[in-house]
């Protein structure tokens, strides 16, 4: 069983670690397993008979569980099949990090079937649900296939949650070093919210991938 292999690499160090990171989650769901492990872990389930069981057993009791899950599913080369099992998934992520941590192969090359169910994902109430839609809307869509209407998509995007905000602010940090002329120009209104406005502006400063006299314009709206 997954949650056996989970607790044969126990690290009680990295428990508290983890514990830290995701405050929302009880310290007594989290095991203490590191990232590279899960991901050993996942890839040796895909290729079992123990996935498909695995995968219908919702919810899961741990957090490392769920990434496990989430690893697992992002291995799914089929399009159809992968985002079925995501959308399944999807109402149980309950932490910012299984939110996170898996981008799912098939999405790339399958951007105009992919556009769709990110809408949707993005108009959901369940926070990490909208979180992984802009995530995806980030990683996959501000490359070729940006549309400047994708930047008031996310900027429409309403909540008190810290961890939704907290995307907004980073997708149009992203969006600031890959589409500056365009997304420069919510800045210039300020048609953020004046948290997020902030917080871009803050992490597009910190970026290593936006340029010095872009930081010193963007530093003028702080």
């Amino acid at each position: 069983m997954v949650i056996d292999r989970l607790l044969e690499v126990k690290d009680e160090q990295y428990k508290e670690f983890q514990a830290k990171l995701v405050p929302n989650i009880s310290p007594d769901l989290i095991i203490g397993v590191r990232t590279p492990e899960m991901r050993r872990i996942a890839k040796e389930v895909f290729a079992s008979d123990e996935r498909d069981v695995f995968l219908s057993e919702l919810p899961h009791k741990y957090y490392e569980e769920n990434l496990v899950h989430f690893f697992i599913l992002a291995m799914i080369k089929d399009f159809d099949a992968c985002v079925e099992k995501v959308e399944e998934f999807l109402p149980y992520v309950d932490c910012w990090p299984v939110s996170d941590q898996a981008t799912p192969k098939s999405f790339k090359k399958n951007h105009e079937r992919l556009l769709p169910y990110i809408k949707k994902w993005i108009a959901s109430d369940h926070v990490y649900t909208a979180r992984f839609g802009i995530r995806m809307l980030m990683n996959e869509y501000l490359g070729d296939d940006f549309k400047k209407e994708y930047l008031k998509l996310v900027a429409s995007k309403k909540g008190d949650d810290y961890y939704l905000k907290m995307m907004v602010a980073w997708y149009f940090a992203t969006a600031l070093a890959k589409q500056y002329d365009e997304a420069v120009k919510y800045i210039e209104g300020r048609k953020l919210d004046e948290w997020v406005h902030k917080k871009a502006i803050q992490k597009a400063v910190e970026s290593y991938r936006v340029t010095d006299e872009h930081k010193e314009y963007l530093k003028s709206f702080r």
